[in-house]
């Protein structure tokens, strides 16, 4: 039984899974890892016909001590997250080409429309039960309640899928920071309509990295920040990691049921569009745990410092394309969500691989752990300094064990939303982008190992990018994008919005100011 959460910088041991929830980012900078990975019981395979929800809590209690949330309760606040889903399984895995052994995880059936409502919808429902329960013995001891402020930074669908789950909330206040411009029209309405007093939707200046890293300017911000109870929606949080491990298990449960898939004798690949590194992560602990994932493809689009890294061993920032060198910039791309230059969640891959590597050469395993942190604080350190980190090939050896990657162009991504919708027997199957990316890197595989069964990530509707897949299929005889527009998207449009711009002059101290006031507005009264 998993009872207790690190740093992977090494700062704090022996952290409670409430605690690594509510503080989302670790005091010194890192982010809550698991101190081990659990073990499957001997009989998991007898979760083949478990529901998701079922499902979602046998895996949940590997990590959650019933100490912590008696399991009449986690069974309740996992039933509240999923019961919005607009589909039974959650999250169904379809076939997309027999022959080759090509499906696909479809995770856009909650809420807003995007794999980050499996996560965030658990996320808020977790939440609300701990601030009820701490507030509840606060009152008993005549003291006030807490008020918790919940902050974000969002390429459009953790913005949107975190909103809805923490809208209305008693004792929260919500900041999602999302970058000017750099949002599809449907993402930026999602977030801005939405009229609850509680959220709050701020336009910055800049690129999902900008936003980023004013998102950890605030936790660094203990002083200031230190009145009002600061956590994240963003994957920085491990609830999130931990709420998607579930639909890895639901995707192979699901391919075994159909008898697609013999578990005794055919192997399997996920193929993840990989922006942040959180869902990816998710498959990584599920592997880990014992699910017999032979690989993860990380499937990047231009912006693709992760595929460099897996290529080379370095991780950096600069970024070189013929005789134009890009230092630290971001490509704005056909898959916006994945226009990311430095993937949080990578950190934690590289802390347990590290504890792999460095960690057999020492004894006792608090030394394990604290020979991970140090190597962890290092290539960071060089990061912040150097924009960028060199492993050893002892690392990248390990790294290359479990992962492969390729990268994906917008020519084509479009290819692909183009092919799969001419795909014979699919009645015309629309992809989004990010999605397209996945397949892609997935049929490229499949050419590579034709004997496997590659699952590619869905990882939202088409419909929030109507540019890309209109550009996709504007020849396409019959296509009309209407046609695929859900009723609860379309009506997005003529909905009055609520957005507070934030200049690139007026930088943390701006984002800092509006906390302070909208808050001040509520703790007040």
């Amino acid at each position: 039984m998993i009872a207790s959460f690190l740093s992977t910088r090494g700062g704090s041991y022996g952290v409670s899974f409430e605690e690594a929830v509510l503080q989302g980012l670790a005091p010194d900078g890192g982010l809550f890892v698991p101190e081990s990975i659990p073990s499957l019981p001997c009989d998991w395979n007898n979760w083949v016909d478990l529901s998701f929800e079922e499902l979602a809590f046998e895996i949940l209690t590997l990590y959650i001590p019933s100490t912590e949330i008696p399991h009449q309760f986690l069974k309740a606040i996992i039933h509240q997250a999923y019961a919005s889903f607009r589909v039974p399984d959650v999250t169904p895995t379809i076939t997309l080409d027999n022959e080759r052994k090509i499906h696909l995880l479809e995770l856009f059936h909650g809420p807003t429309f995007a794999f980050k409502d499996i996560a965030l919808q658990f996320f808020g429902n977790l939440l609300e039960f701990f601030l009820e329960r701490r507030n509840q013995t606060l009152q008993k001891a005549g003291q006030d309640r807490e008020h918790y402020v919940v902050v974000g930074a969002t390429s459009g669908d953790t913005g949107s899928a975190g909103i809805e789950g923490l809208r209305g909330k008693k004792d929260v206040s919500v900041f999602v920071l999302f970058p000017t411009g750099r949002v599809s029209s449907v993402q930026e309405a999602q977030m801005t309509t939405v009229p609850d007093a509680n959220v709050h939707c701020l336009s910055v200046d800049g690129t999902f990295d900008d936003c980023q890293g004013l998102l950890k300017g605030l936790f660094a911000d203990r002083s200031a920040m230190a009145p009002f109870n600061l956590t994240s929606i963003n994957s920085i949080n491990v609830s999130r990691i931990l709420a998607q491990v579930t639909f890895y298990f639901a995707s192979y449960f699901s391919l075994v049921r159909s008898g697609k898939f013999n578990p005794s004798s055919d192997q399997i690949k996920f193929s993840v569009p990989t922006g942040n590194f959180g869902d990816i992560l998710a498959g990584f602990l599920a592997k880990r745990m014992g699910l017999p994932i032979s690989q993860l493809i990380v499937a990047t689009n231009e912006n693709d410092i992760l595929h460099r890294f897996w290529q080379t061993g370095t991780y950096e920032k600069l970024k070189s394309t013929g005789s134009n060198t890009h230092a630290g910039a971001v490509k704005e791309t056909m898959s916006p969500a994945m226009d990311v230059l430095i993937s949080s969640n990578f950190e934690r891959l590289l802390w347990f691989l590290a504890y792999d590597v460095y960690g057999s050469e020492v004894d006792g395993e608090r030394e394990k752990l604290q020979v991970a942190s140090s190597m962890v604080r290092q290539w960071q350190a060089a990061l912040k300094s150097e924009d960028r980190f060199s492993v050893e090939q002892k690392m990248l050896n390990a790294a290359r064990a479990e992962f492969s990657s390729q990268r994906v162009s917008d020519a084509e991504t479009l290819a692909t939303i183009h092919d799969v919708y001419q795909w014979t027997g699919l009645k015309h199957y629309v992809l989004d982008p990010h999605s397209a990316i996945g397949v892609t890197a997935a049929i490229r595989s499949a050419e590579a190992a034709p004997s496997f069964h590659h699952v590619a990530l869905s990882t939202a509707h088409p419909a929030k990018f109507s540019h890309a897949v209109e550009l996709a299929l504007s020849e396409e005889q019959g296509f009309l994008f209407s046609d695929i527009l859900p009723p609860q998207l379309s009506v997005l449009e003529k909905l009055p919005r609520r957005v507070i711009h934030v200049k690139r002059r007026d930088g943390l101290d701006g984002v800092r100011k509006i906390i302070m006031e909208e808050v001040g507005k509520v703790t007040k009264t």
